[in-house]
């Protein structure tokens, strides 16, 4: 970088800069590269690993978290479908009902989910019930299958050789792709069933309440990228 303590141009005076043909009046903080000048840019961009509420594609409210880990970067959404939530991944053929992902993710009690999601609020309790009947109508009850139900609407990356089954294919996909800057270790997948449960409270919180939801303009919201 021009004028930085490694290069030569560092604490020289007007004078010094104008025997050497530099301009005086250049204050540096660029660089050369193959003849051409570089500058470094900040970009401002929506906070990562961070759960933004806003009005989603089809003007309901819908709950985005833009992961970013050293391994990959994906977006994940929980957003208000019709009468019922529902998770929303690149990865998904389709949108999952978000009560049938967190029995896949092992959160197999309704009773469970409905508390970790609407405590003892009688409001959101019947704004969520319905997506605990999307289940009971599709007769997923278990973890395998849900499994089994999200499997075949998993798109396969697989790759050359490899061969796995599409439960196996579903439940990979919830630990690493689906809201990946929440680890899963030794198949514990609690935690990242606790952060979809609140991404889905939030959804709701704000169906009942506007003022829920996030100022995508709000400076808290952001950061600043080199």
């Amino acid at each position: 970088m021009l004028r930085s303590d490694k290069c030569v141009l560092h604490d020289k005076t007007k004078e010094e800069m104008a025997e050497l043909g530099e301009c005086p009046l250049d204050p540096g903080g660029y660089f050369i590269t193959k003849g051409t000048e570089k500058v470094i840019l900040i970009q401002e961009q929506l906070s990562k690993n961070r759960i933004i509420v806003d009005i989603g594609r089809k003007g309901t409210p819908e709950a985005s978290v833009t992961s970013s880990t050293h391994e990959r970067r994906s977006k994940t959404y929980v957003a208000k479908e019709k009468d019922h939530v529902v998770l929303r991944h690149n990865n998904f053929s389709e949108d999952i009902p978000v009560v049938i992902a967190l029995k896949a993710m092992g959160l197999t009690s309704d009773k469970e989910i409905t508390s970790l999601i609407c405590s003892d609020d009688a409001a959101y309790m019947d704004s969520f019930s319905p997506s605990i009947d999307i289940a009971v109508q599709h007769k997923i009850f278990t973890q395998q299958q849900a499994l089994e139900w999200i499997g075949s609407r998993n798109k396969s990356y697989r790759k050359p050789g490899q061969v796995k089954n599409p439960p196996e294919e579903a439940k990979e996909t919830l630990a690493t792709v689906v809201v990946a800057h929440i680890p899963v270790i030794d198949d514990n997948f609690r935690p990242k069933c606790m952060y979809l449960c609140m991404m889905a409270r939030r959804v709701i919180m704000a169906c009942h309440d506007p003022i829920a939801m996030d100022d995508r303009d709000y400076v808290g919201n952001k950061r600043l990228e080199l």
